[in-house]
């Protein structure tokens, strides 16, 4: 599926602190009835018409103008998971391979979100196999402190690189559905609602082990540092989640440091990880960290979108499950800048269903929904403006990978799912 190739850019905010997330905006009144949002929670929020990002000008000169480039390569129409989808198999095969267990029940419970029909679209490996090949360029210099450990092959190793993220990935997975009591992941039954917490925290153990042993097995401890890290900052965006103060659930910046942390940082790190396996330059590196920043940032922020705007069945899991268990989130955030007193609201909890129902009637009197997706296109931006910095190529398989790089940007905005 193809995407509109008319989508404005939004410029760099040069603010610091908490501006950084939070831009001015013209006041723009909602369409959506906050009656409809009584009557049925699961209803689009829609209606908004042309976005006015913030009252920022749209950005004309900017080198990242992809949607506009007469390239062949540009127009050519693709579909960034058929191009890895050969790899993919691969992949899938090999974490199948690499979560069998000892104890039968410990091995159907870690291979359980790895299985033929419920491993998903993969989406992580994907990016991560597309940035293999974007970033095979001409490198000024041999990779350093490599020696011998160039063997096996390096796309083996960047491969080995998606399926660790991936096991990362679904461990933490498991981890918060225990800590969320969730019941439904990926439109079946959670594992700790099928096997029970205990084995459910097992499970995510286990896959986080064999995680380390893959890691290990690369000989590269700035690889092993950066991926280790991502561990800690899973564990430190969970602990901020659960352990915020009242100005903090409130700040919209704590929020995008937890986000940072829960989500971004996986994708970040394992992007940039790719570079330096491949012996990319500091420069080069840096810019295949911010893809993954950005992309991560975008893609959890329409996550918290479609929680308001989406259905049980398409999303595979119970909407409004963030404000049903607390959490406050990007659209009710900014809701709060426009009324202020849905503060009070928010202090007072959400076990009570009533103030469930008065946070949703002020989320559709604001341009909450709207705004959060304005700050998703934002990330998506920068992160296509990453991939259009790196260093130019002739090559035809790089400009395609580049080009379905920039493609799941738009991808991940324009999601239903």
């Amino acid at each position: 599926m193809l995407f509109s190739r008319g989508f404005r850019q939004i410029p760099r905010s040069s603010l610091t602190g908490i501006s950084r997330w939070l831009l001015p905006h013209r006041p723009e009144q909602s369409q959506t009835s906050p009656q409809c949002l009584r009557e049925s929670a699961h209803k689009i929020f829609g209606g908004y018409g042309e976005p006015s990002y913030w009252g920022l000008p749209a950005l004309h000169s900017s080198r990242y103008q992809v949607h506009h480039q007469s390239s062949s390569i540009v127009e050519e129409e693709l579909d960034p998971f058929s191009l890895v989808s050969d790899e993919l198999s691969l992949v899938a095969n090999r974490l199948r391979e690499m979560v069998v267990a000892e104890v039968p029940k410990l091995a159907s419970a870690a291979e359980y979100f790895f299985k033929m029909g419920v491993e998903g679209k993969r989406f992580r490996p994907t990016v991560l196999l597309l940035m293999s090949t974007a970033l095979n360029v001409a490198i000024p210099e041999p990779p350093k402190a490599l020696g011998d450990t160039l063997t096996p092959e390096l796309r083996t190793r960047q491969q080995s690189i998606a399926e660790i993220t991936e096991m990362i990935h679904v461990a933490s997975l498991l981890h918060d559905d225990v800590l969320d009591d969730a019941d439904t992941r990926r439109g079946v039954g959670s594992l700790n609602f099928i096997m029970g917490n205990k084995v459910a925290v097992l499970a995510g153990d286990f896959l986080l082990s064999r995680a380390c042993v893959a890691l290990a097995a690369l000989k590269n401890t700035e690889v092993v540092t950066l991926l280790a890290t991502v561990v800690e900052h899973l564990v430190t965006g969970e602990t901020m989640q659960i352990t915020t103060t009242s100005d903090q659930r409130c700040s919209m910046e704590y929020y995008m440091q937890k986000t940072y942390y829960k989500t971004a940082s996986l994708i970040s790190n394992s992007c940039k990880a790719i570079a330096l396996l491949a012996g990319q330059t500091t420069e080069v590196a840096m810019l295949a960290f911010e893809y993954g920043k950005n992309l991560g940032l975008a893609y959890q922020l329409i996550d918290d979108v479609l929680d308001f705007t989406g259905t049980s069945a398409s999303l595979g899991k119970g909407s409004l499950s963030d404000i049903r268990h607390g959490i406050v989130t990007a659209p009710i955030l900014f809701a709060m800048e426009e009324f202020p007193e849905l503060r009070a609201v928010v202090e007072e909890g959400f076990d009570n269903p009533c103030n469930v129902d008065r946070a949703l009637e002020y989320l559709g009197k604001s341009r909450g929904i709207q705004k959060a997706r304005e700050l998703a296109i934002k990330h998506a931006n920068r992160a296509a403006e990453a991939i259009e910095s790196l260093p130019e190529s002739d090559d035809e398989d790089v400009k395609r990978s580049r080009r379905a790089l920039i493609d799941l940007t738009q991808r991940v905005i324009t999601r239903t799912k």
